[in-house]
């Protein structure tokens, strides 16, 4: 669905070609050729009046209803605060079936086409933010013209619906930094971490990997662990670890037939076949690169100190 060139009209008169983020009226969609609310319904709360820079938001309560197709202008993330609900996406020739609770979040990007229906009654933020806002919000990226966000239909980050819900007391107590608060979200943006993967996404992708050692684990699969795309996880990843995911694994699988071959009652074949290599002159190989021996003399090492050391 293309966008209409009122959307595009819009742009220009906000700011779009400046270099600014513009203000944005509210969360809006394409419908048919034409830019309308994202919901019907009237919001409860609304950023319109402050005229953030660079975002929108909106907080509604809705009963079960269906979100007719649409496209959406900005880049955009929801979070259901109360409600659990089930709930189905049309979206890329697919239909996608979910249940929502509190903490459920939507991250699409621009342009993102989609129908939804909703079983059930929900209380949620809808947010709409100007991919300007965050390129600037990414120091690393500030060369960029754009960026794109991966989309999620299902995610828990409670990172995201803390900064929400920081935005909402901020409008519910009359917004006293004003239209410069959308600037002030690029503390935190929900497509980057530059520190690497935040603590508790860490420690998840490391304990499923630890898990799961001995099976044929794919970055994509790794990313999902996580609600990333497979790139960006892969970079963070290293960012907080020093070593690409391969090779932790590697390093991961070679500590744990070391730690098999120091026991006398398991063969070679099996350290290695249970550490993840069902290949044994593969699984050779790799061990004689990480450790610098044979695994047959890593085991003769280990039964010469055992012996001398009684």
């Amino acid at each position: 669905m293309a966008m209409p060139n009122s959307a595009d009209a819009r742009f220009a008169a906000e700011g779009h070609q400046t270099g600014h983020s513009p203000k944005l009226s509210g969360v809006d969609v394409v419908r048919e050729g034409r830019v309308e609310p994202f919901l019907h319904a009237q919001p409860t709360l609304s950023s319109a009046s402050v005229g953030w820079s660079g975002l929108a938001l909106e907080d509604y309560s809705v009963p079960a209803l269906v979100i007719p197709r649409h496209a959406h202008v900005e880049n955009f993330v929801h979070v259901v605060l109360r409600g659990s609900a089930k709930y189905e996406v049309s979206t890329r020739g697919k239909t996608l079936r979910y249940a929502a609770s509190p903490g459920t979040t939507f991250i699409l990007p621009q342009g993102t086409e989609d129908e939804l229906l909703w079983r059930g009654p929900t209380h949620r933020i809808a947010v709409a933010i100007h991919p300007r806002l965050l390129v600037s919000a990414l120091d690393e990226t500030a060369h960029e013209s754009d960026i794109e966000l991966t989309q999620h239909w299902n995610l828990i980050d409670p990172q995201i619906m803390a900064v929400l819900l920081a935005m909402t007391t901020d409008l519910k107590q009359g917004s006293p930094a004003g239209r410069l608060y959308g600037e002030s979200v690029r503390r935190y943006a929900p497509v980057a971490y530059r520190g690497g993967l935040p603590g508790y996404r860490l420690r998840r992708v490391l304990d499923y990997m630890g898990d799961n050692l001995a099976e044929d684990l794919s970055l994509g699969q790794l990313a999902a662990v996580v609600d990333m795309s497979p790139h960006y996880f892969a970079e963070l990843f290293k960012k907080s670890t020093g070593q690409t995911p391969h090779q932790y694994i590697l390093l991961q699988r070679i500590e744990r037939a070391k730690n098999k071959i120091a026991h006398a009652s398991c063969s070679i074949i099996e350290a290695g076949i249970e550490a993840g290599f069902p290949n044994p002159s593969h699984f050779a190989r790799v061990f004689r690169k990480l450790v610098g021996t044979s695994p047959s003399a890593f085991r003769a090492e280990v039964d010469l100190r055992r012996r001398y050391c009684g």
